[in-house]
């Protein structure tokens, strides 16, 4: 078998192997380039029929066209190492237009602003404005489901005029919204739990300052469920909370595991008052804890639910049972 002297075959490393009974040669010649190309022939095949096997480096130095010649003359397909480069280069260039996408996404990402669309809606605060973010980074309580939550709890604590001196707790508080509505009805002490360091900062903070209820704030910047993993350290020996307000992301809590941490907690004592804020089609328990659901409202797709003591569910079936017979 000859080998051809033009510059195209010069960067080779052509392996000839004989394998026959009687002979056994072996011809090796060798350049600089590691392109490597295997022939070898066997008496178990046809006569003058010969196995090719091709391998190459990207490094042989060889241009396209070269390669391309190459793959032709010796029987494989001369586009098949073309569209395989084309391919890696393709999906290299999208992986790398991928990265660039996301890079610019993030670059361009309206920072965080607030607006005043929210209002106490009664009590020495009322007609403020609130902060709340725009967007649908912290959703506040609707004031329609505000006003309600505070009608029944003042009317089911015997004091419908105002709230009873006491402490709220306010979980996933946001915009404080609900926290300093309790302040302003009466509530002596309000604490709020929120892990977000740019709402505390930005909105709950200026909210407090604007009302004037700094003083009778805390701020507990960690988890909801930290906080009631650790209730007793972060409170203090004051005791159980008079009121809690519960209001997640809807989408973020199972709120089966989330009203049995809260049963379970410290914070509530027999004479406790929780509103929880729920979504459609979600199972509510009719106690937690220690106590009764007392009410269980509907405003569109929102629901409201409000557990306390036995003695207020006891004291509004009683009203109820005098308007009746007025």
């Amino acid at each position: 078998m000859a080998v051809s002297s033009s510059q195209i075959l010069s960067p080779l490393h052509f392996n000839f192997c004989s394998n026959n009974n009687d002979t056994n040669k072996k011809l090796s010649f060798l350049t600089a380039n590691p392109l490597t190309f295997n022939i070898s022939k066997s008496t178990n095949t046809k006569k003058d029929s010969s196995i090719i096997l091709f391998s190459y480096n990207s490094g042989s130095g060889l241009t396209a066209e070269d390669k391309r010649v190459l793959r032709e003359r010796y029987g494989f397909d001369p586009n098949e190492y073309l569209s395989e480069a084309k391919n890696k280069r393709t999906k290299e260039g999208k992986k790398k237009g991928k990265g660039n996408e996301v890079m610019a996404e993030e670059e361009a990402k309206p920072p965080r602003t607030t607006h005043k669309l929210l209002q106490v809606l009664g009590g020495k605060a009322k007609r403020k404005k609130l902060l709340s973010p725009k967007g649908m980074d912290v959703r506040p309580m609707m004031e329609v489901v505000k006003g309600a939550a505070f009608d029944i709890l003042q009317a089911a604590d015997g004091s419908p005029a105002s709230l009873r001196p006491g402490r709220w707790l306010d979980l996933y508080s946001g915009t404080g919204s609900v926290g300093i509505e309790a302040i302003s009805r009466g509530c002596s002490e309000v604490h709020f739990v929120e892990m977000d360091p740019w709402v505390i900062s930005n909105v709950l903070r200026p909210n407090l300052e604007w009302t004037g209820f700094l003083d009778v704030s805390v701020i507990h910047p960690v988890r909801v469920e930290t906080f009631l993993e650790q209730a007793d350290r972060l409170v203090g020996s004051n005791g159980p909370f008079d009121y809690i307000s519960v209001t997640p992301p809807y989408t973020q809590v199972d709120y089966g595991v989330l009203m049995a941490q809260i049963s379970k907690s410290a914070i509530v004592g027999e004479d406790t008052f929780i509103v929880v804020e729920y979504p459609l089609r979600t199972g509510m328990l009719d106690s937690c804890g220690c106590l009764v659901k007392i009410k269980d409202r509907r405003f569109g797709r929102t629901h409201l639910a409000i557990y306390g003591p036995k003695w207020a569910q006891k004291k509004r079936k009683s009203d109820k049972t005098l308007q009746n017979t007025a």
